[in-house]
């Protein structure tokens, strides 16, 4: 079933996802660009490099196996403030940041800002998202997803609730 749903999300991705190094314009610039310190379960968080790898992952110090160190499941959002598929997105991850608060992570890494980071994990497409479950490798995604999709993912691949059957 996670196969089926990744499959259709790579689908609606490639035909959404953005490519390639364009550089903000000054209306987009200051949109999406403060970091949050705090940890704020009500909205995405945005993730610094060195703020990553103690929340989520330190692939520095594990570079051969992934070991998730957060307390919930998560997903990363991977953006640049001048894609606009990312922007997209935003208003949705921040909906569903809301609607899971507490059952879940949001974070985003700004691309442009954390290059090392996307670097690590092969970032060459946005929005790239990354599904982290709890106890299993995570699972990666590109484009622009709809909303269903993402609760889907959410529900199935990172809270393990099996959806209703209609009989």
């Amino acid at each position: 079933m996670k196969k089926i749903i990744f499959a259709s999300m790579l689908l609606v991705a490639t035909l959404s996802a953005c490519a390639g190094n364009n550089k903000e314009n000054s209306e987009t610039k200051t949109e999406i660009n403060n970091p949050t310190k705090e940890v704020n379960t009500m909205t995405p968080i945005h993730l610094t490099k060195a703020e990553f790898l103690s929340k989520v992952a330190n692939y520095e110090a594990n570079p051969s196996e992934w070991k998730y160190l957060g307390d919930k499941p998560c997903i990363i959002d991977f953006y640049a403030s001048w894609c606009g598929p990312c922007k997209t997105i935003a208003p949705i991850l921040e909906d569903l940041a809301k609607e899971y608060a507490g059952q879940i992570y949001i974070y985003k890494v700004n691309t442009e800002e954390e290059q090392e980071l996307a670097g690590a994990f092969g970032i060459r497409s946005i929005p790239s998202l990354l599904f982290c479950p709890m106890d299993e490798a995570p699972q990666m995604a590109m484009g622009a997803l709809p909303k269903e999709t993402f609760k889907q993912a959410i529900n199935e691949v990172l809270l393990k609730k099996v959806p209703a059957t209609n009989n």
